[in-house]
């Protein structure tokens, strides 16, 4: 369902657009890749010259490899359309830094260790971060879950809180609620 109409009239200005894809390549390991492209809907006037409705101030990729365990064993990032020339771009080899990082909990504070402020790019940066919960979503259902331990998602949003119906519909092993719950996950008391 889209979001309800806006409360009042409203000219067009920015335009994020944030793509990412999971690929499971040949070898065994896989490889996520994200774009980020930013572009204005009007005339914007830069330090470096006025960019056209349409044409892009941010064009960014970042691509990391991992392994079944989230490991990252390649990384590789590329700008092409930024908003200082000749300047934006040359962070992009720093980001082979995330190699050795795994995706899991510690993550997002090591990729800003690494690559807050002036030692690396705002956005692929954020990138960086979007990748590592793309990552999850890409070795889902790829036989890679242990079934003794416990479901990486449980406890992460408040659907899958262990105390919640949902743990105890679906997860049930690892539900740690004490209200009783149906079949269909509905706690019987109001």
């Amino acid at each position: 369902m889209p979001l309800p109409e806006p409360t009042a009239p409203r000219t067009p200005l920015h335009r994020r657009t944030i793509e990412i894809r999971g690929w499971k390549r040949e070898d065994g390991l896989y490889d996520i890749e994200g774009h980020l492209l930013d572009r204005k809907d009007v005339d914007f006037r830069l330090a470096s010259g006025v960019r056209s409705p349409g044409e892009p101030i941010h064009s960014m990729w970042l691509r990391i490899t991992v392994d079944a365990k989230l490991n990252i064993v390649d990384a590789v990032a590329q700008t092409d359309a930024m908003p200082y020339p000749g300047e934006c771009h040359r962070i992009t080899p720093d980001y082979r830094k995330l190699v050795g990082l795994a995706s899991r909990p510690g993550y997002t504070q090591l990729v800003k260790e690494l690559f807050g402020g002036v030692q690396g790019c705002t956005h692929i940066t954020d990138l960086a971060g979007s990748l590592a919960t793309a990552a999850f979503q890409t070795l889902a259902g790829q036989g890679h879950q242990d079934p003794e331990r416990k479901p990486f998602q449980l406890d992460k949003c408040h659907a899958l809180a262990a105390d919640g119906p949902s743990v105890a519909r679906y997860y049930p092993r690892w539900y740690r609620g004490t209200a009783p719950v149906d079949a269909r996950g509905e706690s019987d008391n109001p």
